[in-house]
Parts: structure tokens; C-alpha cells; sequence
């Protein structure tokens, strides 16, 4: 189906997009099946299996615990024993001192546990558009249901705080006072949803992808599709908890600092934009994520619902409470300006590289909608995209941003963690923590990515591959 806009190439698969009006007209037989009957056949343990999913089940809060204690507790140094024979003590020392400041208190408890409750009430009640997925395998082609009303609960949720803030009936700089006994209470919560989970998922005999070791299984999932009612517990816990709870994390510092000092240094207020922004566009392109990898094929998993739940509010906050514990920082106009340049560039092609890739996949899906939603930004959408048609029936963008790497949005978000660090300086790790974990992360999932694409696509993907070789920087990786 090659036309006179076609890209140079001698594969009749690359195919130059037609006017809106022509591929509505199109037959579009396999873009609207999901991929889960193409790879579920194809079981290798990830992660380094069962022993590799234990020790991060083990690993992982207590990880987040001496990071909290040396950021919160330390201003930002690492908290080390005296010597070998000081690390039980050591240990001894600062298990007492984390106890101490964020044990599971009930103030913690009222204030995410309140959090958790409105924002699900307001995921029932909020007016929205209905969108669906994917066509599912294994519910017998059933297109699921997606109540996108995350927008309105968000203005909702900022409206109702901020109201109960000046009002002084709730004064957001008590979660910044009680932030220990609040990650706390998230790190409980999600192991107790985790597990009910997969409790309720094998009582119901629903599992999906399960190896038969039951703390693999515990870690990676066996549940696909958790609802209650209409709510999609994945979507409520990839977008509605982790990223809200984060901006109001730097909003309540932002607002402490001014408490303390009389003012709110630029780089506070770098942090309550950054997140600001990602929290904002999280929920504003809500109808966009239907499409993605984690919905449609990653299980409601321990590591998903602890690291949305706990570890992304609770362990990409360390620039703003860095901030806090050791501002003002009185850097250059000039550095500060370099920061915020960078953070609005990365946040730009974030932004419409996700958009680009997510409505091509709408429009092929028969879902794609027009919305209004603040900031609408330039180039988020390619009417007339190019893509490769694979024999497997789906299309591989290869227009716009992902004309010249596969994975540019990974890029932008690399470069606004980045930005993150070097609001803070240079006198702390553990504000640049997120842009660490997160490049492990991003090369881990690449990796996943890649064999499984390779697998499900043959020798397409190798020619999308040819025609698009960088991953993530145009001639450079």
C-alpha cells in the first residue's frame, strides 16, 4: 500500500500514512487485538527469578527506609557505620531511629489512607469520557471498558486541597511532617493490596502467566485485568496515587520552606513545577495509556503496586526534601535558568513523543478523541503518520519523533530526571537516585522490549530496526 509520499526505501512495508478520511475507510483486521496469546507462550523467568524476586520484595523498603533516614534525618549524607564491628550496632541504631520517626502512626495512616479513599470515590463519581482497550485474548476478544475521568479528579483533588489548606482545616505542610509514617503506611498498604490481589485472583482460578513458585508469582503477578465495579485498579494505581502524591510531596516542602524562611527559593519551585507538570499530564492524557505496555499486558504485580504506591511518591521526592533541609541554595541566575531550560525542552518532547506514539495506536484502534486538556501542545499528533506494516498485522510508527529513535520519550524523561538532580547541586546522591534507578530501569525494560518485539515480529522487526537503528539519541545510541 506504498504511495507517492512513501519513504525511500525498498521494503514494501513502510507505508506513508493516508488522509484521515482514506484510513478511516481502511480495513483494519489486527490492530485492535492484544499481544498477550502471541507471547504468553514464550515463559522466562526476568528479574533473576525467584531468588532475584525475593531479595527486592526484602530489598526494596529497606532501601527506601535508609534512604529517607539519610535524606530527611541527615540532610542528604549517607548514614554509615564506624567501622565492621559497629554494623550491628549500627543496624540496631538505625532501625530505633527510623521507628522512632516513622513508625505507622495514625496521623500517616488518616492522611494517605484519606487520600487513597477520595481518589477513588472521585474515580466512580467524576464525569469523563469512556474509552476501550484492546481487544483481550483471554476474555474472548471483550474490549474492555475505561472510565477516563482522571482529569476532573485532579483538578478536584488540587482544588480540594489547596481549599484545605488556606482554610486551615488541613494545612498541607503536615505531610511533609509526617512523611515518615506516611511512606510507611504506603509500603503496608501496598503489600496488603498486592496480596489480596493474588489471593483473590487464585480463588477466582483467573491466573494469568504464573510460573508455579509462588514468591515469583507473588512479585511479577498472576492477575491481568483487577477491577471493582468499573474502576481499573491498574490505572488508578499507575496514574492517580503515585504522581499526585509526589507533587504534593514538593508542594507541601514548597510550602514549609515559606513557614521557615518567608519565601520560596526558585529551586522549590522548580521542584513543585516539575511535578506539577508530570502529575498534570499523567491525568490529562489518561485515555492515552489504554494502549500501553502496562495496561494491556503487564499483571497487577508486588513490584508494580509497591513502586507505584510507595516507591515513586516516596523515592523521587528527594530533590524537593533535600531542598528543604539544606536551602536556601542561592545558586546562579544562570544555573537555575539552565535547570528550568532544560526541564520545560525534556518535558516538550516527553509529552508529545508519548502523545504521538500512544494516538497513532488510538486512531488504529478506533479510539482516538479530541481533547481539550491543559497544555495542548504542538506536534502531538501526526495526522498523516508513516509506519511499518508488519505480517503480524500491526504498525510500527516510524514518523515524527520516532522517525529518528524508537524510544525518544524515554530519552526526554531521562533528561528531566537529570534536571531533577541539578536543581540541588552537587552536595547530595541522592537526588540524582531517580535518574539512577530510572536509567537501570529504562535499559532493563528496553532490553524486555526488544526480545519479546523480536519474537512476536520476526524479521519486521529487524527492518524497523534498519530503518530506525537508535534507541534513544539520534546517532549517538
Amino acid at each position: 500500500m506504498a504511495s507517492e509520499q512513501s519513504p525511500a526505501t525498498p521494503s514494501d512495508r513502510l507505508v506513508a500514512g493516508q488522509q484521515p478520511e482514506q484510513q478511516q475507510q481502511q480495513q483494519r483486521p489486527h490492530d485492535n487485538v492484544a499481544f498477550e496469546d502471541v507471547t504468553d507462550g514464550n515463559f522466562v523467568y526476568e528479574f533473576g527469578g525467584p531468588v532475584g524476586a525475593a531479595s527486592m520484595i526484602i530489598g526494596f523498603p529497606l532501601l527506601m527506609a535508609y534512604q529517607f533516614l539519610c535524606v530527611y534525618d541527615n540532610k542528604g549524607q549517607f548514614l554509615l557505620p564506624s567501622s565492621l564491628a559497629d554494623f550491628i550496632p549500627w543496624v540496631a541504631r538505625m532501625s530505633a531511629r527510623y521507628w522512632e520517626i516513622a513508625y505507622p502512626s495514625w496521623a500517616g495512616i488518616k492522611i494517605y489512607m484519606g487520600f487513597t479513599l477520595f481518589t477513588v470515590a472521585l474515580a466512580y463519581i467524576c464525569p469523563g469520557p469512556v474509552m476501550y482497550g484492546y481487544k483481550v485474548p483471554s476474555l474472548n476478544g471483550q474490549r474492555l471498558a475505561y472510565h477516563c475521568n482522571a482529569l476532573w479528579a485532579w483538578w478536584i483533588t488540587v482544588g480540594t486541597a489547596l481549599a484545605l489548606h488556606f482554610s486551615g482545616l488541613f494545612r498541607l505542610t503536615q505531610i511533609i511532617d509526617n512523611l515518615g509514617p506516611i511512606m510507611t503506611v504506603a509500603m503496608i498498604w501496598s503489600f496488603l493490596l498486592a496480596g489480596a490481589v493474588y489471593a483473590a485472583t487464585v480463588l477466582w482460578g483467573k491466573k494469568h502467566r504464573a510460573s508455579g513458585n509462588f514468591i515469583y508469582d507473588f512479585f511479577m503477578g498472576v492477575c491481568l485485568n483487577p477491577r471493582i465495579g468499573t474502576l481499573d485498579l491498574k490505572m488508578v494505581t499507575e496514574l492517580r496515587v503515585p504522581w499526585p502524591v509526589l507533587f504534593f510531596i514538593s508542594l507541601s516542602c514548597a510550602l514549609k520552606q515559606y513557614e521557615e524562611i518567608g519565601y520560596v527559593t526558585p529551586e522549590s519551585a522548580f521542584m513543585v513545577l516539575a511535578h506539577w507538570l508530570y502529575s498534570n499530564a499523567c491525568n490529562k492524557g489518561e485515555e492515552c495509556v489504554m494502549t500501553s505496555w502496562d495496561i494491556f499486558y503487564e499483571l497487577e504485580s508486588w513490584y508494580l503496586l509497591f513502586w507505584n504506591l510507595a516507591g515513586v511518591p516516596f523515592s523521587y521526592c528527594y530533590s524537593s526534601i533535600y531542598l528543604l533541609k539544606n536551602g536556601p541554595m542561592n545558586f546562579s541566575l544562570g544555573w537555575n535558568v539552565m535547570c528550568y531550560v532544560l526541564l520545560v525542552t525534556g518535558y516538550y518532547f516527553w509529552d508529545t513523543g508519548n502523545s504521538q506514539r500512544n494516538r497513532f495506536r488510538m486512531f488504529w484502534n478506533n479510539t482516538l478523541i479530541k481533547r481539550n486538556a491543559f497544555p495542548q501542545l504542538p506536534k502531538g499528533f501526526i495526522p498523516n503518520a508513516k509506519y511499518l506494516q508488519t505480517t503480524h498485522g500491526n504498525k510500527l510508527l516510524i514518523d515524527g519523533w520516532y522517525a529518528y529513535a524508537r524510544k525518544p520519550h524515554y530519552t526526554a524523561d531521562l533528561v528531566m530526571s537529570l534536571s531533577w538532580g541539578l536543581i540541588t547541586g552537587f552536595g547530595s546522591f541522592f537526588p540524582y537516585f531517580y535518574l539512577t534507578f530510572f536509567t537501570i530501569v529504562l535499559v532493563h525494560r528496553v532490553g524486555r522490549d526488544d526480545a519479546r518485539c523480536a519474537r512476536k515480529y520476526g524479521a519486521d522487526w529487524d527492518e524497523y530496526m534498519r530503518v530506525v537503528p537508535w534507541k534513544f539519541v539520534p546517532y549517538v545510541f
